[in-house]
C-alpha cells in the first residue's frame, strides 16, 4: 500500500463510535461477527483488513489482556511479514489504533497498555531469574505469543539497568519510555527524551498515573537542549539503527556531550534492517568499536542480546 502524507499521529486522540481514524487508517475493535469478506480483503487470526476510500480499514480482535508491547509482534507477523502492509508509518498508525480502541478514554487505553507491558516485563524477569544464564531466555510465559517482543527486550533492559551507575540518567530516543520508567523506579533521577511530540506528551501523561517521577523532554537526540554534563549517565538503547549514519554519529557525539560520567549504547545485531520497526540500517560490533575509538575515551564493546558500547568519562 502506498503511504500518503497525513497529520502526525496523536496517541491521545478521541475515538468516535469505537473507531480510531486518521488520514491513512481506520481501526475498530471487532464487535460480534467479523465483517463480510469482500474482494481484496485480508483476514488473519487477529485482523480483517480492506482498503476503502484510499484508507486502510482494520478490524481487530485483540483482547484487553493482550494490549501490551507484544502487540508489535502480532501486527508485524500477521500484516507486515506476509507483505499485506509495508512501512513504519503504517505500523505505528495501526498499533496506535488498536491500543486506542481498547478503551473509550484515551488515558485509560494507554494506561492499560503500560500496565500490561510492565507486568509482563516483571514476569519475564522473574522467570529468567529462575533459569541459568541465557538458557532462561528460551522460557516463555504460559499463554504468551511466540513473537513476544517483550521477552526479546527484557534482557536488554536488565543489562542497561545493571550497567547504569548511581546518579541521574538521560535517555535519548526513549519512545514509550519503559526503560526510563524502570530507571526512575530504581531511584535514578531520570529524564526521557524523544523527537515525537505525541510520544513525549503520552509519557508525560502516563508517568503520574503510574506513580513514577519522570522528567520528559522533546528533542532530536542529535540536538538536546541541555547543558554539557547534564546527567551522570546517558543511555541510547536501540535508537541508532533507526537513523542514517550521519545522524547516528551526531547522536553519539551528543550523548557524550550530555554525559558527566558514562554513556551506554545498545543496538540489535540483525542480518538485515527490519523496516517494519523503522530500522534504516544494520550496526555491528565493529561499528561500535569505531565510535568508541573516535570518542578517545576508555570504552568496552560486548555482545549480550545485541551489541553494547559503554564509554567511561570518569
Amino acid at each position: 500500500m502506498r503511504v500518503l502524507a497525513a497529520a502526525p499521529i496523536d496517541p491521545l486522540c478521541d475515538v468516535v463510535d469505537g473507531r480510531y481514524e486518521d488520514g491513512l487508517v481506520v481501526v475498530a475493535r471487532r464487535v460480534g461477527a467479523w465483517p463480510r469478506r469482500v474482494r481484496g480483503s485480508v483476514r488473519t487470526l487477529h485482523f480483517d483488513m480492506v482498503t476503502h476510500d484510499h484508507r486502510l480499514v482494520v478490524t481487530h480482535d485483540v483482547s484487553q489482556a493482550d494490549i501490551d508491547d507484544d502487540l508489535a509482534g502480532v501486527i508485524v507477523d500477521e500484516l507486515f511479514t506476509p507483505g499485506w502492509v509495508r512501512g513504519s508509518e503504517m505500523f505505528e498508525r495501526i498499533f496506535t489504533g488498536v491500543v486506542r480502541t481498547s478503551a473509550s478514554n484515551a488515558l485509560e487505553s494507554w494506561e492499560l497498555f503500560y500496565r500490561n507491558t510492565i507486568r509482563r516485563l516483571q514476569s519475564v524477569g522473574s522467570i529468567r531469574s529462575m533459569g541459568e544464564g541465557d538458557a532462561a531466555a528460551d522460557i516463555r510465559l504460559p499463554g504468551s505469543r511466540s513473537h513476544g517482543s517483550i521477552a526479546d527486550y527484557a534482557p536488554v533492559y536488565d543489562r542497561a539497568v545493571a550497567l547504569v551507575r548511581p546518579g541521574s540518567v538521560l535517555e535519548l530516543g526513549s519512545c514509550f519510555g519503559f526503560l526510563a520508567l524502570r530507571l526512575a523506579e530504581a531511584g535514578h533521577r531520570t529524564t526521557a527524551s524523544d523527537v515525537s511530540t505525541g510520544t513525549v506528551r503520552l509519557l508525560a501523561s502516563i508517568a503520574p498515573r503510574l506513580g513514577v517521577p519522570l522528567g520528559v523532554l522533546l528533542a532530536d537526540a542529535a540536538r538536546v537542549p541541555v547543558v554539557d554534563g547534564f546527567a551522570d549517565t546517558v543511555v541510547v538503547i536501540h535508537l541508532l539503527e533507526h537513523l542514517e549514519p550521519d545522524h547516528g554519529d551526531k547522536v553519539v557525539a551528543e550523548a557524550i556531550r550530555c554525559a558527566r560520567r558514562q554513556v551506554v549504547i545498545a543496538v540489535p545485531l540483525e542480518p538485515e534492517a527490519d523496516e517494519s520497526y523503522g530500522h534504516l540500517r544494520t550496526i555491528g560490533l565493529d561499528d561500535l568499536r569505531t565510535w568508541g575509538r573516535a570518542s578517545r575515551l576508555p570504552f568496552e564493546v560486548a555482545e549480550h542480546h545485541g551489541g553494547w558500547l559503554v564509554l567511561d568519562k570518569g
